[in-house]
C-alpha cells in the first residue's frame, strides 16, 4: 500500500508573513512555512516587485528598440528590452505601450499578447512578466531619451 504524501492541498502552510518595503519598487517578503503537521517551519525569503511587461517591439522596417540601461546589480550598463512596472490597477497591454513609448519615443500601432504571465525567478521573484509583441509607429519628433539611469 502507498503512503499517503504528507505534501497535499492542506500543505505546505503559510504560518506567517512579514513584508519590510525597501523602496517604491522592492519589498523583501519573510515567509515562515510549515511543509507538514508539526514539522518545524522555516523562514524564506523573496523580492517583492510589481508585475512588468517586457517584450519584443519593432519598427516598421523590422528593427527591434533596445534601450542602454545602468544596473547597480550589475555594476554596469546592460542593452535591454523597453520595460518597467505596472503602475497600480493598469491593464498590462497599456504599460507596455507607455514604456515603450516613454523610453524610446516610438508610439504602439498594435499590441499582441504572447501568451499568460511568467514567472522570472519562482525561487526568489514574487512578480510575473507580462510579454507582447508590439508594432511601432514613427519616433516621435524632439525625443529625447531618459539618462542611463535604472529605471525601477
Amino acid at each position: 500500500m502507498a503512503q499517503a504524501d504528507p505534501v497535499s492541498d492542506e500543505w505546505p502552510k503559510i504560518k506567517a508573513r512579514q513584508v519590510t518595503t525597501i523602496s517604491p519598487w522592492m519589498d523583501v517578503i519573510a515567509r515562515e512555512v510549515e511543509f507538514a503537521p508539526g514539522a518545524k517551519p522555516e523562514v524564506y525569503h523573496a523580492v517583492g516587485q510589481r508585475d512588468y511587461p517586457r517584450d519584443p517591439r519593432t519598427h516598421a522596417d523590422g528593427r527591434i528598440p533596445l534601450v542602454r540601461q545602468y544596473r547597480p546589480a550589475m555594476e554596469g550598463f546592460t542593452w535591454e528590452l523597453p520595460a518597467g512596472l505596472l503602475e497600480e490597477n493598469e491593464d498590462a497591454a497599456a504599460a507596455a505601450a507607455r514604456e515603450l513609448l516613454e523610453e524610446t519615443g516610438y508610439p504602439a500601432r498594435a499590441t499582441h499578447s504572447l501568451g499568460a504571465p511568467a514567472s522570472p525567478c519562482t525561487g526568489r521573484l514574487s512578480n510575473r512578466v507580462h510579454s507582447f509583441f508590439i508594432e511601432t509607429g514613427e519616433q516621435s519628433p524632439g525625443f529625447i531619451p531618459e539618462p542611463a539611469l535604472p529605471s525601477p
